[in-house]
């Protein structure tokens, strides 16, 4: 059976509260607590197993790019939703109707460099990118091939798997 092909996602996190080192630390976390609708249904509609996610600092100075991390399971309901000690909690979720969504995430590398939002801005090859888009506040998003390709470039990526999905984004976009 053919393999799909993979899409490519971004996450934000402000670092204060879990970072790039966190994940890297637990290898594989849960990406709870996220409660936006347009987050939530890219979590558990669009994200299979295996794709690729660049990991973002929010809320840093300066914000910016700094891992990959890689789509570890099938989207779930998020148990943080019927836990009413959970800052997420949600009293009109129910086991039976579950109104949120989670994806395990996998630490694949910290980039060896980091690379602020400023230059990603700069940056021409990343126009029209979810990130940059003023106003977007999305910490879960979509990212298009050609801009996860000048991603991995600009940060240096350099975990084999990285090196494999350069490969297959660059036939991608070349095609």
């Amino acid at each position: 059976m053919p393999r799909r092909p993979f899409a490519c996602f971004l996450v934000k996190s402000e670092p204060d509260a879990y970072s790039i080192d966190d994940l890297a630390r637990e290898r594989r976390a849960p990406w709870d607590g996220v409660r936006n609708y347009q987050a939530r249904n890219i979590m558990r509609d669009r994200m299979k197993k295996g794709d690729p996610v660049f990991f973002y600092h929010s809320n840093a100075s300066p914000p910016g790019l700094v891992g990959l991390a890689r789509v570890a399971s099938a989207a779930k309901p998020d148990p943080t939703q019927f836990d009413p000690s959970s800052p997420a909690y949600d009293p009109r979720a129910t086991p039976d109707a579950p109104r949120w969504w989670l994806v395990d995430l996998e630490f694949v590398e910290k980039f060896p460099r980091f690379v602020p939002l400023a230059e990603l801005r700069a940056d021409p090859a990343l126009d029209g990118m979810e990130l940059l888009r003023r106003g977007s506040r999305l910490s879960v998003q979509e990212v298009e091939d050609r801009h996860a390709l000048r991603l991995l470039e600009l940060a240096g990526a350099r975990s084999r798997w990285a090196k494999r999905i350069r490969a297959e984004l660059a036939a991608r976009t070349n095609a």
